[in-house]
Parts: structure tokens; sequence; C-alpha cells
């Protein structure tokens, strides 16, 4: 068993707003260096987007179920002086995903050796040594740029010259599908090598191809899923948090971050109740935090004119589902790809319009824990990449027939047949309710468009440039979008406290 490293003499009283990843790996540090720490969730449960719903014995994670690196938890609960194991049983998906195209053909992505390039081989035999390359340099863009920069505080302008040549090196200002297509020339295979940084709200046409590097970290450690669903990480994080002496208090929705002669001295709440801190870190909507929580004459960098100018990551429409049947052909996690891509991520993320087509993700968790439903019934959810609040539709009023078109879009034999006729439960989430129930600026799902303009010392940095006392954590800011990179930006406050 670990030993506690928590300093027994506290260091100060810290508030951390927000229970998203985040804001519990931040807490969970704080906590360990020895601050007397509080969460305020504004939500009745934690999580932030790692909500939880349930409905007739159907239990919906709400947001990510992908979880990678997962050495970056063990990291966390070894700083408590835990393990990880008595919090939460973490299981290998096998294969990451299955690949569906339009025509019918399927990818199975898989991390062994032997068995991808086989797949690789049944598209295209002349690809498997390109895809050798790509692989190579995937591990490349690995060791620089999550290695050794994942952790870096970008604070200064010096800290981005520094690593500058490297990124050109690695052609970090090509995106991720012109970096794939220089090794792999099947248009579907660069389909199936480009997609990934649709997982953390990039356009693979944009993306700085520092988000290569998605597929080395799978490649190696895999993709997990944490039995009881995310919902069970988050509780078990909660409950390793509290274990240290750490507090959480729910239904508190943050009106202030109070600023004294330029440095944050307190956190209010709707109703009055201050939290007075000597650290704030917020987990919340970067640009939400600087535009509803902080007064304007505290901030002369992040002013609502800059904020506004930033450009927003896409977001999502999602479907959770219960069925009365199971599937058992299907794996834990497909992608449904639409007829077109390139086109389809212009209608997306330039042009911002819903299209009559789309590419889905189908998330299956009762496929490796039956718990998360009824016995007999299966527990789905299914997303589809939209543009954000800015292309300007009224979702209230196109939702449902939208909802419908997915649905029956995946009454296919390989996919989910007849399955609205053993519909149970459904709930719709739209871009209109990331921006109200979750608090998203432009209803984003992920904050910031990952470009590379928008990336490391481009981001909004961790440590605050407007208010001493307040640093950042999740996906608004460096590193960026992600489990391991959400948990990772906490790691960046140990720079500064």
């Amino acid at each position: 068993m670990p030993t506690q490293r928590q300093d027994p003499s506290l260091r100060g009283k810290a508030v951390v707003i927000g229970s998203g990843f985040g804001g519990l790996a931040a807490a969970i540090r704080l906590r360990a260096k020895g601050f007397e720490t509080t969460i305020l969730e504004m939500r009745d449960k934690p999580g932030g987007r790692a909500y939880v719903y349930e409905d007739e014995g159907f239990v919906f994670d709400a947001g990510p179920t992908i979880i990678t690196v997962p050495f970056v938890l063990d990291e966390l609960a070894e700083l408590a002086g835990k393990t990880l194991a008595d919090y939460v049983t973490i299981v290998p998906c096998d294969p990451f995903y299955r690949i569906n195209f339009h025509d019918g053909r399927t990818f199975n992505y898989v991390g062994d050796d032997a068995r991808l390039e086989a797949e690789i081989a049944r598209f295209s035999p002349d690809d498997v040594v390109g895809y050798r390359a790509f692989l190579a340099y995937s591990r490349r863009i690995f060791d620089r740029a999550f290695t050794d920069l994942a952790d870096h505080s970008f604070h200064s302008v010096w800290e981005m010259a520094k690593v500058a040549p490297d990124l050109i090196r690695l052609r970090a200002d090509q995106s991720v599908f012109r970096r794939v297509s220089k090794f792999i020339k099947d248009p579907a295979l660069r389909q199936v090598f480009s997609f990934e940084p649709l997982l953390i709200g990039g356009n693979p046409l944009r993306s700085s191809s520092i988000y290569s590097m998605i597929h080395y970290l799978e490649k190696t450690w895999g993709v997990h899923f944490a039995m009881g669903g995310t919902g069970a990480l988050v509780n078990g994080l909660v409950r390793m948090f509290q274990d240290m002496g750490g507090r959480v208090e729910l239904n508190r929705r943050v009106e202030e971050i109070e600023v004294e002669q330029g440095k944050a001295k307190a956190v209010r709440v709707v109703g009055g109740e201050r939290f007075e801190a000597d650290v704030v870190v917020s987990n919340a909507d970067v640009a939400n935090t600087y535009r509803k929580l902080i007064r304007p004459e505290h901030r002369r960098k992040w002013t609502d004119r800059r904020i506004e100018k930033m450009h927003y990551a896409m977001s999502l429409f999602v479907i959770y589902f219960g069925t009365d049947r199971t599937y058992p052909h299907l794996p834990h996690h497909s992608i449904v790809l639409g007829p077109r891509y390139e086109e389809l991520l212009g209608d997306i993320f330039d042009r911002k319009v819903v299209a009559d087509d789309f590419s889905l993700y189908l998330h299956a968790p009762t496929r490796t824990d039956p718990s998360l439903a009824p016995p007999g019934c299966e527990t789905f959810y299914v997303l589809s990449p939209v543009p954000h609040l800015g292309g300007g539709q009224d979702w209230d009023a196109i939702k449902d027939k939208y909802a419908d078109a997915i649905l029956a879009s995946l009454e296919k034999d390989h996919l989910v047949p007849g399955l609205r006729k053993h519909l149970v439960t459904k709930r719709i989430f739209t871009p209109k309710n990331f921006e109200t129930d979750l608090d998203s600026y432009m209803g984003s799902a992920f904050q910031f468009d990952p470009v590379l303009t928008q990336s490391a010392w481009f981001r909004p940095h961790n440590k605050s440039e407007d208010v001493n006392g307040l640093f950042f954590v999740g996906a608004g800011t460096h590193p960026g979008a992600g489990l391991p990179g959400v948990i990772s930006s906490a790691k960046v406050l140990e720079r500064f406290l």
C-alpha cells in the first residue's frame, strides 16, 4: 500500500470550481500538497460533463466514455497515498473501435500489431509499410508533445519559443489528415487513421498534427472502460478525495470569483455564501469563467471581445437510449461513417450547417458491463458531431426529426436492427443543452478548437494572466480535451504552488 504523502501542515485554503476530471485531479493534487480543499459543483452530482443519467434501470454515461493512458490515474492515486483498484475497476476494450463504412465494409481498430496490419492489408496491402512509418511518426509526436509537454507550463512566450523548433521539425503546422495522407494512400484508411481529433472536438482537416499522437497512446496503452460506467470512475475519484479530507459541495453554482488588488480572494455562490481562498482553480468553461465570474475591470487580457474572437470547437447531438433486447454482435465502441468525409467536416466546422447525412459514434457499454441495463436489455448512446451555436440552428424545433433520422440510420443488420421497435427509453441532448446545462460558451462540447494557433502558449494559460491565484484545468486550457489531457492539466499546477 502506498504511503500517505500529504503534508500534515495545511498551506491555506483552495477552492475548485467544477468536479469534472480536471477539477477532481486538481483537488487531489491540492489536498496532497496540504491545502484545505473544497470542490464547488453546480449540479446535483459530481462529474461535470461526465454526468450520469438513470432511467427505468438503464444507466447512461453522459459524456466521456473512453479511458486512455490509465497511468495518469495511477499517478493520482499514488499522490493520494491510495491504490486506484480500491476505488474503481478499469478493463480493456477489444477492439478499440469498429469502424463501419457507408459501403458496408468494416475495420476493427485494435492494438495488436499483427491483427491491425492484417486489417490494413484487407483494404490496401501496399499501405502496411506506410502505416508503420506513420506509427513511428506518431510516437515521435507523443514523445515530445505528451511525455515532455503535457504538464509543461506555457505561461511565457519564451516557453513556446523553446519548443517551437521541435514542433516545426515534426510538422505541427500541418493537419492530422494531411500528415496521415503522406504515409497512407487508401481513402478509407486515411479516414481510419485521421478521425481521432474528433474525439477531442477537432477537425482532422485542420487540427494540428500534434494530435496524431492519439494513435500512439491508444495503441500503446489501449482503450479502457470503468466497470459501472465512467460515472464509477468519477465516484471513485470523489471518494479518494474525500478519504484525503477533501470536501465536495453539490448544487453550488458559482456567481463570482472575488478579486482584490489583482488577486482571487474568495468564491461566492448563488445565495451569497462566500468561500475564502488562497488558491482558486476553475474546471468550468474557461470563456464563461472569465465572462461571467470575473468582473470586466479585473480583465485586461481576457476581455469579452477577445473571448468572442476565439474559434470554438464543434458541439454534439447526443441520444441516450435503452432497448428491450441485446445486440451481441456489436462491440463496445463503433464509429459509423457516412457517405462523405471531408465535405461533412466542412459542413460542421466551416459552413456550420446541419447536413442531411452524418457520421456517428455509437457507445454500447453493456457489451462490457451488462449491469448498466436491466437483464436482457441494452444501454446505448449515439452522438453526431454538429456545429456549435454559431450555426444559428433552432435545436428545439429540429431535434426530434434529427434524432429520428439518426435512429433510423442505425437500423441496419450489422448495427441495431429493429431499434425503434425495441426502444424503452430515450433522452436527447443538443448544443443548446451544452449551453444551458453545462454553461458552455457557444454550446461547444470541447471549448476551443484545437488548431495550432490555439494550442500550447496560444491557448488560455493554466495560470491566469489577469488574476493572481487563479488557475485553470480542463479542456479549455493546456494541454486540451480528452481524459489524459484534462488530468495532465492539473499537474501543471505543481509548477506554481
